[in-house]
């Protein structure tokens, strides 16, 4: 379900009345008329389906509904003021830019300009957000102006977002997010939970933990969207930094991938050469690294760990690698080329227990204990799960210890 989210104008309304606990001093505050301020915070609880307030003789307090989105709009707000700050820093016109431009900016310019930044083209931008093409334009140009910088410049291959609409995209985009958290708990909160977990998923994490981590928890929280994600570790990565995971699921990389996240191990299992049921190896008591050079492998991109310990086989044996390789991480690909040929690959077990159990896939015994490769979750460092976010993590870790 898509989360419709909320006017800047009325989120700094709604902040400063929360944190003045007064219609009338918010109106002094902001320079807003008290009608004004009354009508943006009924749209908001409109729009929440919840009251944010309770009325007092000394003064307005959030309700627990109000004190969740009051939270969530500070920290996005946060995401976005900081943003415009490190923007304008460097400018040597910035005398001439208003102090507070978040009270300038708002949700619609924002919306044009992440959906620009995303496919790097106003055309295919428009059409995404159905609106004219000049609107989109006129929302861009209005924030370079308001920011006093470019934002979007012409390449060879169209139109290319600078570094200041990098930075700013991601603040949006993560700001959004906090948004959609706060609807989500909210929702909760009256037991209408209908919220999305996000997860990236690498391959052996899809054949262990998440499948059964999922089933577990559909049984308490059978209303709650889980959308799994797939692709290359740096596209999942990218995704989590800007706000549009939640979670990353698989092998952990060494050092850490960036300073804005942060890993948690949850098991590590070895990894095992895999073959055919009656692989001409399988007569072999005894299996050296030159036995396995012998034959085709199919085996993960480059750069990847398990690809560096394919490579480490040979190279701590003194071995020259196999040349005949199939590169590929698709499990089904794999699955029918070791089937159908004497070809071997590197993986762990777990991904292929399936396969073992009904006697398709053998382990062949080749000593790989050392290859143990820590498997666990990525979250970004200032991600502040909801309860049923927290549920899931909770049922990750719980899972992933009948695997330890």
């Amino acid at each position: 379900m898509e989360i419709a989210i909320p006017n800047l104008r009325h989120l700094r309304v709604f902040l400063a009345v929360a944190e003045l606990k007064s219609i009338t001093r918010a109106s002094e505050n902001i320079f807003l008329s008290q009608p004004a301020i009354t009508q943006a915070i009924a749209k908001l609880e409109g729009l929440l389906g919840a009251p944010l307030f309770e009325r007092h003789s000394d003064g307005m307090y959030p309700t627990p509904s109000g004190e969740v989105w009051q939270r969530r709009v500070s920290r996005a707000i946060d995401y976005i003021q900081t943003a415009t700050q490190e923007i304008v820093k460097d400018n040597t016109q910035k005398e001439r830019i208003p102090k507070n431009l978040v009270a300038l900016i708002s949700t619609t310019q924002l919306r044009a300009f992440v959906a620009v930044s995303e496919v790097q083209n106003f055309s295919i931008a428009s059409r995404n957000l159905a609106v004219s093409q000049s609107a989109v334009h006129r929302a861009a140009r209005d924030l370079e102006r308001l920011l006093g910088v470019m934002l979007f410049e012409k390449s060879s291959l169209g139109t290319r977002a600078t570094k200041a609409a990098q930075t700013l995209s991601k603040a949006t985009k993560l700001a959004f997010s906090e948004l959609r958290q706060g609807v989500y708990e909210i929702n909760a909160l009256q037991f209408k939970d209908v919220s999305t977990i996000t997860i990236g998923s690498m391959p052996l994490a899809r054949m262990t933990i998440l499948p059964k981590s999922i089933l577990q928890f559909n049984e308490r929280h059978p209303d709650v969207n889980i959308n799994v994600t797939e692709g290359p570790y740096a596209d999942l990565l990218h995704h989590l930094r800007q706000g549009d995971i939640d979670i990353i699921l698989g092998a952990l990389r060494h050092p850490s991938p960036a300073d804005d996240v942060v890993q948690e191990e949850l098991w590590a299992p070895p990894l095992s050469v895999v073959a055919r049921k009656d692989h001409p190896l399988m007569a072999k008591s005894v299996i050296s690294a030159q036995d396995l050079a012998e034959f085709a492998w199919v085996v993960p991109a480059t750069g990847t760990p398990t690809r560096r310990a394919f490579e480490s086989i040979f190279n701590d044996a003194d071995v020259s690698q196999p040349t005949r390789l199939v590169e590929s991480s698709s499990q089904i690909l794999i699955r029918e080329l070791l089937i159908e040929s004497d070809r071997l690959t590197l993986i762990s077990a777990h991904q292929v227990e399936r396969e073992i159990n009904i006697e398709l896939l053998t382990v062949l015994h080749f000593p790989l204990e050392h290859t143990r490769r820590p498997i666990g979750l990525c979250v970004r460092k200032s991600w502040l799960p909801t309860v049923t976010q927290s549920h899931f993590l909770s049922l990750l870790r719980e899972i992933s210890e009948r695997f330890r």
